[in-house]
């Protein structure tokens, strides 16, 4: 069995040996070595991810933003800014 095959079915086995209630955990812990990861350029899931148009356009439009080239919109609180949201159509 390769290598990497029993590290896997190890880890398995951990993960499967833990309180249910440690789910969220593991999972936000995975997400967060798949990002660690993809910051390397070491995860072939997401370093393959190309963003498409709208994701590029969005990532220019909060750049400018943080430029100050565009206004921007700010919130002293989530409510205030949900109820903006449903305002917006």
């Amino acid at each position: 069995m390769p290598v990497v095959q029993t590290v896997y079915n190890a880890l398995f086995n951990e993960i499967k040996s833990l309180p249910e209630d440690y789910a969220v955990e593991i999972f936000n812990f995975v997400g967060y070595l798949k990002a660690k990861a993809a910051r390397q350029n070491e995860c072939p899931i997401c370093a393959n991810s190309i963003p498409n148009a709208q994701t590029i356009a969005a990532i220019q439009e909060g750049r400018a933003m943080m430029r100050g080239e565009i206004p921007a919109k700010w919130y002293n609180s989530l409510d205030e800014m949900l109820v903006d949201l449903d305002t917006d159509d």
